[in-house]
């Protein structure tokens, strides 16, 4: 086998694994619209807490703001569980919810 040939082969097995990967991720960290939090509370709150930029934040806030929800992280269930105790913690409306099939 050439070196170029095992190259691809190589690359094709990493791309099957990391798809297999992302399959394993089946949570989205949901945060809910409400009349007490600000803008600039929930823009703080997610780069802070979920490591969003700027920028990030605050189109989910718009997000969130008119459809009354938005899966702001992706990810398995175990790391989403402390950001989301934190932005409860914030009082912010947050839930984490099992993806439906992609």
């Amino acid at each position: 086998m050439s070196e170029r040939t095992n190259t691809q082969v190589f690359t094709e097995e990493l791309e099957d694994v990391l798809v297999a990967e992302d399959e394993q991720f089946p949570f989205s960290l949901v945060v809910w619209n409400d009349d007490v939090n600000t803008f600039d509370w929930v823009i703080a709150s997610l780069i802070e807490v979920c490591g969003h930029t700027h920028q990030q934040a605050e189109q989910c806030a718009l997000i969130i703001h008119h459809n009354g929800k938005y899966a702001v992280k992706e990810g398995e269930y175990t790391k989403l569980r402390p950001m989301w105790e934190a932005l409860v913690e914030r009082g912010i409306s947050a839930t984490i919810e099992e993806m439906a099939d992609r």
